[in-house]
């Protein structure tokens, strides 16, 4: 087949192009450039994975093109980031990224260049109809794809869904790749490494606030609610002596940050919580579901029951209180290793605390 795969210049999608090379493809690379600004040292970390994904093709020898979407990322995930956190969300930009970007404008870019199929270096895994959880337990990425639909899926290939990480980069080297001991990026998809609240203070000006307890009583100041998120420790500057400070809510009206002590505060625990925007990869299950859900990447998946409350609207009830549900977040729900889909987080229910 001719298959496009997507490159970031890491290895991950590096490694996939050499297998799905060794495999018999014709293969060639895609490169998107999503954000056209350069970080506070002068330096455009686009350039410079280009410059990577151009050394890999060499190697591999397959063509590869550079593809601008920086437009389309600022209009359909850029935009909406900020909406929300505006209004003291936490949004999850890689999530929208991947509806809005990867498996649309650069699938219908694949398929416009000739491709049969569109390849990517995420740890997850599909036999064309259904999405399936990555082999690798740290690193699965099927929490970011919820959002993608079986019509998508079935030209679609996860070559290194089925590896483990180390055996990933072992390949890469095999393979004489350029990439083989590059650094695994963990920055915001359109950010990169940069400081996420100097970064964001060019776009929504900081704004000083209270830091205050359950009960009210000002411990401090911070410079944006907007900056925070629930279960948050680091950044709050509050010292003192007994348990370290947690945040456990916002006021955005006021710019207010209420903050409680102890890891597991019963205000930062609940166990339901309410969705909208839901999306199922396949056709959707016959509620109410027992299955498995997290509300998070790095987390276990909790077993729960799945209620309809009318239209695009779920109840999720888990068998066990939840630490920190955060809306505007994503729940992802499973059957065992089957991603089924999932929701936009609407807001918690009644926190411990408050029984």
């Amino acid at each position: 087949m001719k298959i496009a795969i997507a490159l970031s210049g890491g290895v991950d999608s590096s490694t996939a192009a050499y297998l799905l090379k060794q495999q018999g493809h014709d293969v060639f690379g895609l490169f998107m450039k999503n954000w056209e600004e350069t970080d506070s040292d002068g330096r455009c970390t686009a350039e410079e994975d280009y410059a990577d994904v151009v050394r890999v093709c060499e190697a591999l020898d397959i063509p590869y093109y550079s593809v601008n979407f920086a437009k389309e990322y600022w209009d359909q995930v850029f935009s909406h980031f900020l909406d929300e956190m505006k209004l003291g969300y936490t949004p999850n930009p890689d999530i929208l990224c991947n509806r809005e970007i990867k498996f649309k404008v650069l699938y219908e870019k694949a398929l416009a260049l000739g491709a049969d199929m569109l390849a990517t270096g995420h740890y997850c895994q599909t036999d064309g109809a259904v999405l399936l959880k990555g082999s690798d337990p740290n690193k699965d990425q099927s929490y970011f794809l919820y959002t993608i639909k079986r019509s998508i899926l079935k030209n679609v290939l996860f070559p290194i869904g089925n590896l483990q990480k180390p055996k990933v980069r072992a390949f890469a080297e095999e393979a004489n790749l350029p990439v083989f001991n590059k650094k695994d990026s963990t920055g915001i998809c359109f950010i990169g490494e940069r400081h996420f609240g100097e970064f964001l203070s060019k776009y929504l000006p900081p704004e000083e606030g209270p830091i205050e307890t359950l009960d009210g009583k000002v411990l401090g100041t911070h410079t944006g609610a907007h900056y925070f998120t629930l279960g948050q420790r680091k950044g709050l500057g509050i010292g003192g002596e007994g348990d370290a400070y947690f945040v456990v809510g916002k006021d955005i009206k006021r710019n207010a940050v209420i903050i409680a002590q102890g890891k597991n505060h019963p205000a930062l625990f609940s166990y339901s919580l309410t969705a909208d925007e839901i999306s199922w990869v396949g056709e959707p299950p016959k509620l109410p579901l027992r299955c498995a859900a997290k509300i998070r990447y790095r987390q276990q998946e909790e077993p729960c029951l799945v209620e309809s409350l009318g239209k695009d609207q779920l109840r999720v009830t888990f068998d066990q209180p939840q630490r920190a549900i955060t809306p505007r977040q994503s729940v992802v729900f499973y059957d065992g290793p089957h991603c089924l889909g999932g929701a936009m987080i609407e807001r918690a229910g009644v926190s411990l605390f408050s029984n």
